[in-house]
Parts: structure tokens; C-alpha cells; sequence
């Protein structure tokens, strides 16, 4: 697909406004009762990247980056200031953050993901844009040697194991990462005298499947 493997600047994002979308059909039944379903496996996330304009050079950049990007046609990584690490916002990353599978004795690929619970209840979210450097690996809660007993795929968020864990073996690991998106426009709009009133542009940007 249309996607560049380029971070818009974290300093932007820094301060905008978003966060997950669902689509739920609801259907109210003539005795009171509702139907609810959805077509959707995994949440769509939202942002506005205008709030986090300060400057007018921050909006030549925004502007410069919009354009290499040709508008909606080539997606972006976004960093998410209030979800990009596998572990608590306040935590460092680490090897047993999330389990990411079991060992088979056959299986040599598994993708990274990030598991939202409560109450009993959870939500594996697939992670497919992890950052560079930041990705480690736990097997049994022995740490696993990038490079050497595995490889990730930055582009898919697959982890590659040189040989595969051995069964039942607990597969975990603790990364950082981007969320991928596009502009959800392609046009915009800003006046220097309502930038400088304090007035910002709205820059809409879509989380996009990959």
C-alpha cells in the first residue's frame, strides 16, 4: 500500500487531541431491547495534529510534511503520546510486558501485540509499526538476542526467530511504537493573523490498516 516510513514529528503530535473509534449497530426491538453488533475487529484511532502547532515555523513544517505526503495519498507513522509503549505510561519497557504466543516447536513468526483488559475482559490489539531499538523479547523470561535469535520487521511488527521456540515455551515482549495514519483531508487551511490570535488549523489524521 501507499505508506511512508516516516515519523511525523513527535514535537507536534506532542498536544494533540484523539484517541480509539468503534462502530457499533444498534438496533432498538419493539419491546424495549437492543441488538448491538459491529463490523469492525479492531478500533480506528482519530487525531488532530493542528493542536500541536505553536509557531509559525512548526506550521511550515506541518506544511512541508503534508505536501511530501501529497495530502491523503501516502500514509505516515504518529506517535500517540497517551498509548506507545507496551507497558505503562510511567513504566519502562521490558521483556515480559505482553505475551505475544506460545512455543510450538515449529512456529518462527509472531506478531506483536498489546492486550487492553478489564473487568475480566480483553482486547488484543495487533502492533504493527514498532520503533527502532526499542523491541525486546522474553522466552520463559530468558531475554532473546536481537539479531541473533531474532529479527523484527519493523514495517509489520513480526517477530522472526532464527529457531523456533521450543513447546509450550511463553513467547513475551516490550517495544515501543507508532500507530500508522493519514491525512484526513486534503486541504489545509491557515491564516497567519488567527494563528497569531491563538486561532490553530484543523489538520484531521485517520489511523489506516496495513
Amino acid at each position: 500500500m501507499n505508506f511512508h516510513e516516516v515519523r511525523f514529528p513527535a514535537s507536534l503530535s506532542f498536544g494533540s487531541v484523539g484517541g480509539p473509534e468503534r462502530r457499533t449497530d444498534i438496533v432498538t426491538l419493539a419491546n424495549g431491547f437492543e441488538e448491538r453488533n459491529t463490523p469492525w475487529a479492531h478500533s480506528r484511532r482519530r487525531y488532530d495534529a493542528g493542536l500541536g502547532m505553536r509557531s509559525l515555523d512548526d506550521i511550515q513544517t506541518l506544511i512541508a510534511f503534508f505536501e511530501a505526503r501529497q495530502g491523503q495519498m501516502y500514509g505516515f507513522r504518529w506517535k500517540d503520546w497517551s498509548d506507545y509503549k507496551s507497558c505503562a505510561a510511567s513504566a519502562e519497557v521490558d521483556k515480559g510486558d505482553q505475551v505475544i504466543g506460545q512455543g510450538d516447536g515449529v512456529t518462527t513468526e509472531f506478531q506483536l501485540v498489546k492486550t487492553y483488559a478489564s473487568g475480566g475482559v480483553g482486547y488484543v490489539r495487533p502492533i504493527v509499526k514498532p520503533v527502532l531499538g526499542t523491541v525486546k523479547v522474553g522466552l520463559d523470561q530468558d531475554e532473546a538476542r536481537e539479531g541473533v535469535d531474532f529479527e523484527v520487521d519493523l514495517n509489520l511488527g513480526l517477530i522472526q526467530f532464527a529457531v523456533p521456540p521450543a513447546e509450550g515455551v511463553e513467547v513475551t515482549a516490550g517495544f515501543e511504537f507508532d500507530v500508522p495514519v493519514r491525512f484526513d483531508t486534503d486541504r489545509i487551511q491557515v491564516s497567519v493573523a488567527s494563528f497569531q490570535a491563538g486561532d490553530v488549523p484543523n489538520v484531521p489524521v485517520v489511523e489506516v490498516r496495513v
